[in-house]
């Protein structure tokens, strides 16, 4: 929409007549075909999560995360209880449908419901969830989520080096917004952060890309894809980048 005038003839912002401030995500398990995403629970999860990930012999998915890789289970423990059980980022581990098992964490961050805006982020798949159906199904479900509570603006940030997360995003259907350089420091190097955002009025149009990839007839007897997912969200991208 477009900005409106003031009484003075200056440009505002266009009213909000009937948006109400959402809610914080609830501590609740979200349902897929592919996946459900679980609350975190150290006593349920952490084993199988630790598991998961050693199939990552080089730590090369943790590469551009703030932590990790991690040398032992206990001191996987230890980081998941001192990061991963807060309100925000507020975590939960995916588990795949294929075999019941945990495979990966995500979450909701900068949780800000009276701006109507929230992140997803810290996501970390094991290889095993990597390029596999419940994995998008896993993103599927945070943003409906998200815009069905009624956030207005739904957020994705990498570093700026990392050409597969930025892939990632506008494959998801998420516009580049920009990078803000020097933004952090991270494991001692600098990061220079890339933004991404969907909106609420690119929903409608987002969840019928989504619900269309991840539905039954878009997938052929080997379980190969008919239709890519960047096919279908590429006319809905503001901006690439």
């Amino acid at each position: 929409m477009q900005p409106t005038l003031n009484s003075l003839g200056q440009k505002i912002g266009f009213p909000l007549p009937h948006w109400k401030v959402p809610l914080v995500p609830p501590r609740a398990t979200m349902k897929g075909r592919f996946c459900e995403l679980e609350p975190l629970d150290l006593a349920r999860h952490a084993d199988a999560l630790f598991e998961a990930d050693a199939a990552d012999s080089t730590g090369v998915t943790w590469t551009y995360l703030a932590y990790g890789p991690f040398r032992d289970l206990a001191t996987y423990r230890e980081w998941l209880a001192a990061s991963c059980l807060a309100d925000d980022p507020l975590f939960f581990t995916v588990v795949d449908m294929a075999d019941r098992r945990p495979a990966g964490l995500v979450s909701y961050l900068r949780i800000t419901p009276t701006s109507g805006s929230i992140e997803v982020g810290h996501i970390h798949y094991s290889p095993r969830l990597q390029r596999k159906p419940a994995a998008t199904e896993a993103m599927y479900l945070m943003m409906k989520w998200a815009f069905q509570a009624g956030y207005r603006r739904y957020e994705w940030k990498c570093d700026s080096l990392n050409a597969p997360s930025r892939a990632a995003a506008q494959r998801l259907g998420l516009s580049y917004e920009g990078i803000f350089r020097q933004a952090t420091v991270t494991k001692g190097r600098n990061r220079d952060t890339t933004w991404y955002a969907a909106i609420d009025s690119e929903w409608p149009a987002l969840r019928a890309a989504f619900e269309t990839w991840l539905a039954p007839a878009n997938f052929d007897e080997s379980g190969r894809q008919r239709t890519r997912l960047s096919d279908l969200t590429q006319p809905i991208l503001k901006q690439r980048g």
